[in-house]
């Protein structure tokens, strides 16, 4: 076998990132050159369905029939297609505890997106989020029970398995129970055995045995499973627990490589080598095209100097072409859009959680009442999430209700709120960030009510009573006015402790 057929079965094993908004020539004829059939878009490569629609369209044709075309498009913060209907937060639907209405949305996510060109969906999070000072997670998950979060899941994915757009269950073992966000740096989750097989293990042990068509790596280190490598590069979680201990017959797929965790300790061809010899099928190589070529050359010579045995290449490709074969990437005419529009308010609306204090439950100013909104002067986003709603975007909505006096914030470290006017405005706190306050925030502030439009563990962190939407699409912000105009009730419950 020559090194050029090496490097084109590299090519179908990893997933690649894309720049820009078109395929240009170069990228196409690398494409074609490797025998490349995975990538992964981005925001940063999205303006409008047509070109959207276009640049699918052009990978399909480089890529072949087989193409994995894929997206992160969870709900909540975490989405990529933003003109589209929104769906709500794992956390949200977790709060409404409605299997039909989970799978509702899981079908609306995939017709949207399936008309799109994509036909692989980063999605569902089945990581169990206990751990208030988790960074990444929190309202990405269902919850904090198994059983619910495994239920709930699981229907989101038969509403996408049933539109023909394959899921991709993350991040095992579970990303839930850490407080060091692994596209920074590489948490470890130091449980035991029987901790983890009750907990981390128990949603993605259900959907092993329900068949989900893909399961994405963490790169978390597991000390109770292999206390060398992270569970990327490790054999005994990817191969011993997954594969032979659980039977699981679908795809792995690896997180981003060129997150910290992973690039900062490894280069970037040893790294897809490990992830490949531990037991992935595919690499998710989304570094520069420099990073990309370093991969095939490493993945090329493992398979050729038989670290990498060819028939087990083949038994990697055999489940990607399957996965492929039976969601095949076509866009074409979304026609449910104003439907699955009142279907996401509806998800939004139920997911709605009221959280009062020991002194007092969320208050309602009556319509036309002055109120003074106080709100970070930024929309910030974490690089997984996309950025947070604008100060002056909560002020209109609300302004269609209130008179209202908007007060913003640079540093939440450093904001005087005994400075606010004591002038009888009824004043509310939108949070609009993931990140938790500090002590002096929780010390100082003293809202009437706090708005609490992503991460709901912020709720805690304010001594005020809470409306908690778990993420600030615009659906998010009417559900808001409708709870405020008495038009609602907040009915959801918080899935996680503490609440």
């Amino acid at each position: 076998m020559t090194n050029e057929a090496y490097r084109r079965l590299a090519g179908r094993l990893i997933m690649i990132r894309l720049f820009g908004t078109q395929l240009d020539a170069d990228t196409d004829a690398f494409i074609r050159a490797n025998a490349i059939r995975g990538a992964c878009l981005f925001r940063q490569n999205m303006t409008d369905a047509a070109q959207l629609t276009a640049f699918t369209g052009g990978l399909r044709a480089a890529m072949g029939e087989r193409a994995l075309i894929a997206i992160d498009q969870e709900g909540g913060a975490v989405v990529r297609a933003l003109w589209v209907p929104p769906p709500p937060s794992a956390m949200a639907l977790g709060a409404a505890a409605d299997a039909d209405l989970a799978r509702d949305v899981g079908a609306a996510v995939a017709r949207a997106i399936r008309a799109l060109g994509f036909n692989w969906n980063f999605a569902p999070v089945l990581d169990l989020n206990n751990n208030p000072r988790n960074p990444v997670i929190a309202e990405r998950s269902f919850g904090a029970d198994p059983q619910t979060a495994s239920r709930l899941a699981l229907a989101w994915m038969a509403g996408s398995e049933g539109e023909g757009v394959a899921c991709c269950v993350k991040h095992f073992p579970g990303h839930g129970d850490t407080h060091v966000d692994s596209h920074r740096d590489l948490p470890t989750v130091a449980k035991s055995v029987d901790e983890l097989e009750r907990f981390e293990f128990a949603p993605f042990r259900t959907a092993a045995q329900a068949g989900a068509p893909a399961m994405m790596t963490a790169h978390i280190v597991y000390p109770a499973l292999d206390p060398e490598r992270p569970a990327t590069m490790s054999r005994p979680i990817l191969h011993g627990l997954l594969r032979e201990r659980w039977g699981y017959a679908g795809v792995i797929i690896t997180d981003g490589m060129d997150m910290h965790a992973i690039a900062q300790r490894w280069p970037a061809g040893e790294a897809a080598v490990n992830a490949l010899l531990a037991g992935a099928d595919m690499v998710m190589a989304i570094g520069s095209r420099a990073t990309q070529e370093e991969t095939l050359d490493a993945i090329a010579a493992a398979i050729a100097d038989g670290r990498l045995p060819v028939h087990e290449v083949e038994a990697r490709l055999a489940r990607l072409d399957a996965l492929a074969a039976r969601h095949p990437a076509a866009g074409g005419a979304y026609a449910t859009d104003e439907e699955d529009r009142a279907l996401m308010a509806r998800a939004w609306g139920r997911g709605l959680t009221a959280r009062s204090t020991a002194q007092a439950a969320p208050r309602r100013p009556a319509p036309g009442s002055r109120v003074r909104l106080v709100a970070r002067q930024d929309v910030v986003s974490d690089g997984v999430s996309e950025a947070g709603v604008p100060a002056a975007a909560i002020a209109a909505s609300l302004g269609r209700l209130y008179d209202v006096d908007l007060v913003t914030f640079a540093d939440a470290d450093t904001f005087d709120w005994s400075a606010l006017p004591q002038d009888g405005r009824f004043t509310v706190l939108a949070s609009t960030s993931r990140r938790r306050y500090g002590a002096y925030a929780r010390t100082s502030w003293r809202p009437d009510l706090h708005l609490a439009l992503w991460n709901p563990y912020q709720a805690l962190d304010i001594d005020a009573p809470a409306l908690m939407t778990y993420g600030f699409a615009p659906p998010a912000l009417d559900a808001v006015n409708a709870w405020l105009a008495g038009e609602i009730e907040a009915e959801g419950r918080c899935p996680v402790p503490g609440f």
